[in-house]
């Protein structure tokens, strides 16, 4: 669940970009270039904490000299009025730098949150819960992080790491149902040996077609959680393959009556794309 230094230092530079621009004015302007502070970063209301190690390298890039010390740790549940982490150093940077880091302490916690909800939901039928692709634009990366703090997984991290067939796939090719399974074995034929296919069915007629194709997983989407049952019974019949996911209009109200149904997956997109950020605040309480 370590972040990669790599790809999270150019999000953050693009976040200060926009934030600072040519000049923090009204910083420059109030604060000497002297002054230093002690501040700490608190929750209003209680969660999932996630986002400290991205806090800590915004105000690292920002001036060395500032001393960040968590309180909590990554994933930790708090309650209102937590404070998760002090500042000490110079004035200018942390206050031009409060911002930026409370917007994605706050997102990425909202997401963390959200998933922990569903998780735990879902947990005493062993079925996982896993992301999408439905993310906010440059932030795939770190939104996908707040996920695993949660307690969730993964789903495709892009279109290069998995095949996903899906019906506007077929719709372009006219491929007709009696041909799904012939697609995925020319599928295969067509990627590298250890990527995985999956297909999405919207029935158990496609369903049992697209068994025949041998794919790796089978999205089960917006099917009714009877149907879902007669899938799985359909697939343990014959094994523990292909895993079975089940995605489309989930939300904490159904999560579990598709889970109680056993699929091995529920892909959730609220996860990401719908979350509340978590009210956290940055507050002064003494010059250094």
């Amino acid at each position: 669940m370590k972040l990669e230094k790599e790809k999270l230092i150019p999000i953050i530079r693009s976040a200060l970009k926009e934030d600072i621009g040519p000049l923090d004015v009204t910083t420059t302007a109030v604060i000497p270039k002297s002054a230093r502070m002690r501040a700490d970063i608190l929750t209003k209301i209680g969660g999932i904490v996630c986002g400290l190690p991205i806090c800590e390298a915004i105000f690292e890039l920002l001036d060395r000299d500032i001393k960040f010390k968590p309180q909590v740790n990554e994933g930790d549940s708090v309650n209102e009025g937590k404070v998760l982490c002090y500042l000490e150093g110079p004035a200018r940077p942390i206050l031009t730098g409060e911002r930026t880091a409370l917007n994605f302490l706050g997102r990425l916690s909202g997401i963390a949150t959200e998933t922990r909800k569903f998780v735990e939901k879902a947990e005493p039928y062993d079925v996982r819960i896993m992301d999408t692709r439905k993310t906010t634009p440059g932030l795939r990366y770190l939104e996908k992080y707040a996920v695993r703090v949660g307690g969730g997984y993964n789903h495709r991290m892009g279109l290069w790491d998995q095949v996903l067939v899906k019906d506007n796939h077929l719709k372009a090719v006219n491929c007709q149902l009696s041909a799904v399974s012939k697609l995925l074995k020319d599928i295969r034929k067509k990627i590298q040996k250890n990527t995985k296919i999956e297909i999405e069915v919207e029935s158990l007629k496609e369903f049992e077609e697209a068994l025949k194709g041998s794919p790796d997983i089978i999205m089960l989407d917006n099917m009714k959680p009877e149907d879902v049952k007669a899938a799985v019974n359909i697939r343990n019949k014959k094994g523990r393959s292909p895993l079975l996911e089940v995605s489309g209009k989930i939300d904490i109200e159904n999560i579990e009556e598709h889970a109680k149904q056993r699929p091995d997956i529920i892909s959730v997109g609220t996860l990401t794309h719908s979350a509340k950020s978590l009210d956290v605040s940055l507050d002064v309480y003494a010059s250094a």
